[in-house]
């Protein structure tokens, strides 16, 4: 049974950081793209950043310099770093995976989803 499983999610006060995690199974995942999206309150899903499986990274404009994605792939795990948190950041957080090529910004081409992390970001 493949499973991503997200967590790392949380309360941080603006300004501070946190460090998500998503946690791949079920199948290997060295050679798909892996992203991570967000969805605030009656928003849509929204693309944060996806790193491809030779390691380049995409970003949406607006998060570049403050989110880093990585990836393990001896670990099936990938990561999203996030700093310099903002009250506008707050959303539950994705983890997804492509195992074929395509517009890594859209979520149509992601195969695989986590149930999500919530992460609330406080004035």
């Amino acid at each position: 049974q493949v499973q991503l499983v997200e967590s790392g999610g949380g309360l941080v006060q603006a300004g501070g950081s946190l460090r998500l995690s998503c946690a791949a199974s079920g199948r290997t995942f060295s050679r798909d793209a892996m992203a991570w999206f967000r969805q605030a309150p009656g928003k849509e899903r929204d693309f944060v950043a996806a790193v491809s499986w030779n390691g380049a990274t995409y970003y949406t404009g607006s998060l570049k310099g403050r989110f880093t994605i990585s990836r393990d792939n001896g670990k099936n795990t990938v990561y999203l770093q996030m700093n310099s948190l903002k009250p506008e950041d707050t959303a539950v957080y994705y983890c997804a995976s492509a195992p074929r090529g395509g517009n890594y910004y859209t979520p149509g081409i992601y195969d695989y989803w986590g149930q999500g992390t919530q992460v609330t970001v406080s004035a």
